[in-house]
């Protein structure tokens, strides 16, 4: 015990433990075990310092959450703003989509806090500048957000949970499904199978593709151009 605790001293004293520390180190843990085993020993373990050591950086447990979810919209990329709204929301779904899928215990805490970190707010502030920009009004522009975020986070929601991970593991699962069934009984699922995930090139990643364009294209700028020009005035 007494050589443990000389290690886990040896480590705080190499490195020092900071507040970006702890919430890098949360991160880390929540991606590997998920975040319901997101306790501060288990965080304390891998910077080598004991649970209440982490309190002189954090307040607890929710000031970490916060912290985490701060760090995850600080890796999603924000709008472009040197091309139009469509295709910087294009780019940002696209971003946020693969961000949510290194960190899956996430999509659930994305919009939970009430104490948002800068990270957090510089992003809704530029997804709604972009949208502001493209000639949405402010109603307009809730109503994208909700529903771009609602397709996002669901679709994630959806593809984290599917048994299988690619063509390969697809078309052994529903193989399996497809050779189990009773032989006509469900032709549909059958012809959905056969004649199109089965193809060679198919990857479900194509449907977040497909779904996002949808999205996209149904949703029009409501402001004339002039009024947006009163909106930014003078000189901008």
């Amino acid at each position: 015990m007494r050589e443990g605790g000389r290690s886990r001293r040896g480590a705080s004293a190499r490195t020092p433990l900071s507040r970006e520390r702890v919430i890098r180190t949360a991160v880390a843990v929540a991606d590997e075990k998920g975040s319901a085993a997101l306790t501060m020993r288990a965080i304390a373990e891998p910077l080598g310092v004991e649970a209440m050591s982490l309190y002189h950086h954090v307040a607890g447990r929710e000031d970490i959450l916060d912290g985490m979810v701060d760090a995850v919209f600080g890796e999603i990329d924000l709008p472009p703003r040197d091309t139009d709204w469509k295709s910087a929301m294009r780019h940002r779904a696209v971003s946020a989509r693969a961000v949510l899928r290194r960190h899956p215990w996430a999509i659930g805490l994305m919009d939970s806090r009430s104490q948002p970190g800068p990270a957090t707010l510089r992003h809704h502030d530029a997804v709604i500048g972009a949208l502001r920009a493209g000639g949405f009004s402010v109603p307009m522009a809730a109503h994208a957000i909700s529903l771009i975020d609602s397709y996002l986070y669901g679709f994630v929601l959806q593809e984290l949970s599917l048994p299988f991970t690619g063509a390969a593991e697809l078309h052994e699962v529903a193989g399996t499904i497809l050779r189990d069934m009773p032989a006509d009984a469900y032709p549909h699922l059958t012809e959905l199978a056969t004649e199109y995930t089965f193809k060679p090139g198919y990857d479900y990643a194509d449907e977040f593709t497909f779904g996002i364009t949808l999205i996209l294209d149904a949703l029009h700028p409501d402001e004339t151009a002039s009024a947006q020009g009163q909106q930014e005035g003078p000189g901008r």
